[in-house]
C-alpha cells in the first residue's frame, strides 16, 4: 500500500510542497528517490534508530521512498518526520485519516525527539496557500509557525506524541496558539537612541533626510568623529515595518536559521554590519547550496559597510545591480533563485589612509597620490548609486560635555513617518515604488519639476562646484525628500540648496575617477 504524507522544500525564501510517497515491498533495501542530498539520504539511519527507540519497528523489507516532484533538489533534515510517519502508516503501525490535510515538518534525533528546522514560516505560508488545515512542527518552531493566521499549528516534542496526535479523533488538545507580534510592529526594541549623540546636528539632519526618502548614504570623516555611532542609530528613526515587510524579513532570517530563539515575527528593521573581510558570496548570497547573503538579511533595513575602502573591490562591485534592482538573482546551471534586497546602504570611510585629510586640527601625512588611490577604491558606478555624501567633522569638547538633552529617535521618527506616508500616497499606483529613492528618470520629470529659479540655482551649482553629471538626478531626488519633510508640494530653491550640500564627493577636489 502506497502512503503519502506532505512536507515542503525551500526554494529561495519560498516553500514548495513535497509529497512523500512510501511503498513497502519484498526485499531488504531502503531507496530514497527524488534528488535527495546527503542529509536526506542519511535520514534512513536516523529514522530507523528513532523508531526502534520509541517502541516502533523499522520494517525489514524493501522500502521505496519517493520525494515528489522528483526533479527538484531536496536538501536538509526537515523531511525526517514526514518520512517516518509515512513508513509507520505503510507498515500498518498507525492508523489515521489525517495525513492528507496536515503538513508534517521536523527533524528526528536518535531518541525520537523533534529538532527545530529552518524555514518553518515559509512552510506554514505554503501550507495555508495549498489548503492544508494544519501543520505539525517541533515545539521550538511553534511561535514562528503561528504567525500565519487561519492555520492550526501543532507544536509537538517527539515521534510518539506525533503518532498519538494523528491517531486521536481530534487534534484540538495538541493545538497551541502561540503568541506572535503581528499587532506590535513598532521600533521600540533598540538599545541605542539619537539622544545619545552629542553635537553632529548637521549629520543628524542628513540621517533624517536619508531615512525619509530611503536614500543610500556615505559618510566620510576622520577616526572618532562618530560615523559608526550615527549609523547604528539610523534604524531607530525608520518608520515601523508594514506587515508584508515584516513577513518577508522574517522568512529570510528563518530560511537562514538566524531567527532568535523563541522569536515569531521580526518587528524591528534589521541592521547588518559585515566586517570588511567579508567575501563576495557572504555579502551577496550564493554558495553550493545557495543561501541569502548580508544584503538580503538587511532587507527592509540597513546594510552598514564600515571602512568602505577596505572591502575587496570585487565584493563592492557585486552590490551594484542589487542596489539598482533591489533583488539578488543567484543563477546555477539547473536553477535560478531570487532573494529580495531592498535596503538602505550606509557606508563610512576615512578621507585618506592616515585618516586626517581635511582635519581642522591634525595634519595629514599622506601624499596627494596616496589619497587619490585610497578614494579611488570606491568605483564611480557604485558611488553613482549613493544619493547622499556627507563630511563628518570631529566633535568639540564643548559639545561632548554639554548636559542638555538632545532630540530623541522617537521625535525624529515621527517626522520621517509623516514624510514616508506622503510618498506612499504619491506613488500608490506605481509598482515597486514606495519612496523617493526608487524614482525612475521618467517619474522624476513628473514629480521633481523645478521652477525657473530652481533651474538657475542648480545650473550655477553644477558649474561653480564642478559637480559631476551623476549628481544631477541624486540632487533632485534628495530635494524632493526635503520638500516632503516640510510637507511642500513643490521643490523650492532652499530645498535644492540643502540637497546640493549633500554631494561632497562629486566635487573634483576629492579626486574620484
Amino acid at each position: 500500500m502506497i502512503v503519502k504524507t506532505y512536507c515542503c522544500a525551500i526554494q529561495g525564501i519560498e516553500a514548495q510542497i513535497v509529497c512523500v510517497e512510501v511503498d513497502i515491498q519484498p526485499g531488504i533495501h531502503t531507496i530514497i528517490a527524488g534528488l535527495p542530498d546527503n542529509a536526506v539520504k542519511e535520514s534512513r539511519q536516523r529514522i530507523e534508530v528513532a523508531l526502534n527507540n520509541n517502541g516502533f519497528k523499522y520494517p525489514g523489507r524493501k522500502i521505496v521512498i519517493n520525494l515528489a516532484p522528483a526533479d527538484m533538489k531536496k536538501e536538509g533534515s526537515a523531511y525526517d518526520l514526514a518520512i517516518s510517519i509515512a513508513i509507520l502508516a505503510a507498515s500498518n503501525q498507525i492508523n489515521t485519516d489525517k495525513l492528507s490535510e496536515i503538513m508534517i515538518v521536523g527533524e528526528l534525533s536518535l531518541d525520537g525527539s523533534l529538532v527545530p528546522v529552518k524555514g518553518v514560516l515559509s512552510a506554514a505560508i505554503e501550507a495555508k496557500k495549498n489548503g492544508f488545515k494544519g501543520i505539525i512542527v517541533p515545539a521550538e518552531n511553534a511561535i514562528e509557525a503561528s504567525v500565519v493566521e487561519e492555520l492550526d499549528v501543532y507544536p509537538l516534542h517527539d515521534i510518539r506524541q506525533v503518532v498519538q496526535a494523528l491517531e486521536d479523533t481530534t487534534l484540538n488538545k495538541y493545538k497551541k496558539q502561540a503568541k506572535n507580534d503581528k499587532k506590535n510592529l513598532k521600533n521600540d526594541e533598540y538599545q541605542v537612541d539619537f539622544s545619545d549623540v552629542k553635537g553632529q546636528e548637521n549629520v543628524k539632519r542628513v540621517m533624517e533626510v536619508a531615512a525619509s526618502g530611503g536614500h543610500n548614504l556615505i559618510m566620510i570623516g576622520p577616526p572618532g568623529s562618530g560615523k559608526t555611532m550615527l549609523a547604528r542609530r539610523l534604524p531607530t528613526i525608520l518608520p515601523p515595518m508594514l506587515l508584508e515587510e515584516a513577513l518577508t524579513t522574517t522568512q529570510i532570517h528563518s530560511v537562514c536559521g538566524k531567527l532568535p530563539q523563541g522569536a515569531g515575527l521580526l518587528t524591528s528593521r534589521p541592521f547588518r554590519s559585515p566586517h570588511h573581510t567579508c567575501s563576495d558570496v557572504a555579502l551577496i548570497g550564493g554558495g553550493s547550496y545557495p543561501q541569502p547573503g548580508e544584503i538580503s538579511l538587511a532587507h527592509n533595513g540597513v546594510l552598514f559597510l564600515d571602512e568602505l575602502p577596505e572591502f575587496k573591490r570585487s565584493a563592492l562591485e557585486v552590490l551594484r545591480q542589487p542596489l539598482e534592482d533591489r533583488i539578488v538573482t543567484i543563477s546555477r546551471a539547473r536553477f535560478s533563485i531570487d532573494y529580495p534586497a531592498s535596503i538602505m546602504l550606509i557606508a563610512a570611510m576615512n578621507p585618506c589612509p592616515c585618516g586626517f585629510y581635511n582635519h581642522p586640527e591634525k595634519d595629514c601625512t599622506c601624499s596627494p597620490g596616496s589619497i587619490r588611490r585610497y578614494l579611488s577604491k570606491i568605483s564611480g558606478p557604485l558611488l553613482d548609486r549613493i544619493d547622499i555624501h556627507i563630511e563628518v567633522t570631529p566633535v568639540s569638547y564643548s559639545s561632548l560635555s554639554n548636559k542638555e538633552k538632545t532630540e530623541s529617535s522617537a521625535d525624529i521618527r515621527k517626522r520621517v513617518s509623516e514624510a514616508r506616508k506622503i510618498q506612499e500616497n504619491r506613488y500608490k499606483d506605481k509598482e515597486n515604488i514606495s519612496c523617493n529613492a526608487q524614482l525612475t528618470s521618467k517619474l522624476m520629470r513628473k514629480y521633481c519639476a523645478l521652477t525657473s529659479e530652481g533651474e538657475s540655482l542648480l545650473q550655477n551649482a553644477m558649474d561653480k562646484l564642478k559637480l559631476s553629471a551623476r549628481a544631477y538626478d541624486r540632487i533632485l531626488k534628495v530635494s524632493r525628500t526635503i520638500a516632503d519633510l516640510e510637507k511642500s508640494e513643490n521643490i523650492k530653491p532652499h530645498h535644492l540648496a540643502e540637497a546640493i550640500q549633500y554631494r561632497s564627493l562629486d566635487r573634483e577636489t576629492w579626486g574620484f575617477i
